[in-house]
């Protein structure tokens, strides 16, 4: 614990990006990844004019940018064993990916649903080969959505493998694959349920592993633990969950932490809102995100008898912070917000001053909501 402090207590600011377009929030942010799982040069992030742009991280200088009509939603991903390959889930109901080696607002292939479909959440399989996709609720349809990623030429779609419709009864926010077995797969809702799953079994009954309740609704969701088999998430009132799926069928309980509000509940910090989470596998556990809304980021260590605060990173953003990417391993810290604002921390770094708040009013992001009448016939998993 004591390098990690160490490390935190020197972490400043060493890059600064700013937008074009001054009321533009930053959504998402994730970074391409070598074989060897260090961080590359490419940072792309999810805009909340519906576009992505793909920075180079050392100079934090515009590379390029994608996106096209009715928009992108949902966050940005990049696949875990081909660095140059990003994906995105769109309006028009539909994943798409692109090739950051080509310029151009071309997409590389397209993963289409179900006529009704709004997906407002997705993740890639650590194997690169499946495609999981978590939609908004229409009439009483709430879907998981999988294709297969193999198979797909350029600029050709692609139907779904199957869905999963009858684990969440509300809006799916949250989809999260498991870091190291491709089978399984987490999902949170607005339903305030947290299911795992194991999509090699034959259908969503038996695959439905596990079932934790956050009581509220979810706006984050990650693994943690030894072997990563804990979940944790966060909920849109600030709540903080943590559950051990190892005593799924014990008689112990799986709940190892729950905090309704975390504003009211660590000390030496002052948070507004929770931002996400991360597990740190060289013995820093897991570490949360937290913000003001003057643009402070709030560091947290988390335990399951005690959350401890770590670091507060002043003087960056003059705005709510919306996004985040913590890599230990390369030690990389970077943050997005509603200033308008990309920042990348290091330890040992000049300190540049923060830029005026963004016009735009803080609210949340306008999705396109693209509902047809068509009834889909979906294939089970």
């Amino acid at each position: 614990m004591e390098p990690l402090q160490k490390m935190l207590r020197s972490l400043q600011i060493t890059k600064r990006s700013s937008m074009e377009n001054e009321s533009v929030y930053v959504l998402d942010i994730d970074v391409a990844k070598s074989v060897e799982g260090k961080s590359m040069e490419e940072v792309a992030i999810l805009c909340s004019n519906n576009k992505i742009k793909l920075y180079n991280h050392e100079t934090m200088t515009l590379l390029q940018e994608y996106g096209e009509p009715p928009g992108v939603c949902g966050g940005v991903r990049f696949a875990h064993t081909h660095r140059n390959l990003l994906f995105s889930t769109s309006a028009d109901g539909s994943v798409k990916s692109w090739d950051t080696r080509t310029p151009g607002h071309s997409y590389v292939q397209k993963f289409t649903g179900y006529p009704s479909n709004v997906f407002i959440s997705f993740d890639i399989s650590c194997n690169d080969l499946v495609v999981c996709a978590g939609t908004e609720l229409v009439g009483e349809d709430a879907l998981l959505v999988f294709w297969d990623v193999r198979s797909t030429g350029r600029s050709t779609s692609k139907d779904p493998l199957g869905v999963y419709s009858e684990s969440h009864s509300d809006d799916v926010t949250q989809v999260r694959f498991h870091p190291t077995n491709p089978s399984m797969v987490a999902s949170g809702s607005s339903d305030g349920l947290v299911n795992i799953f194991n999509v090699n079994e034959n259908d969503e009954a038996d695959a439905l592993s596990a079932t934790c309740n956050s009581d509220s609704t979810v706006s984050f969701l990650g693994w943690a633990g030894e072997n990563h088999s804990q979940v944790f998430c966060l909920t849109h009132n600030e709540g903080f969950c943590w559950w051990d799926t190892t005593h799924v069928d014990t008689e112990e309980t799986i709940v190892l932490t729950k905090i309704q509000d975390m504003r009211k509940h660590v000390s030496g910090c002052t948070i507004d809102y929770l931002i996400g989470g991360v597990y740190h596998n060289n013995g820093n556990g897991l570490c949360l995100a937290g913000g003001s809304h003057g643009g402070n980021v709030i560091l947290l260590r988390c335990e399951p008898d005690k959350v401890q605060h770590l670091k507060t990173l002043l003087g960056g953003h003059s705005a709510t912070v919306r996004s985040f990417y913590w890599d230990l391993d390369d030690v990389c810290f970077l943050t997005g917000g509603e200033d308008a604002q990309l920042l990348s921390w290091r330890p040992h770094s000049k300190v540049k001053t923060k830029s005026e708040p963004a016009k735009m009013p803080s609210a949340l992001q306008q999705r396109v909501r693209v509902h047809k009448t068509k009834h889909y016939s979906p294939k089970k998993l």
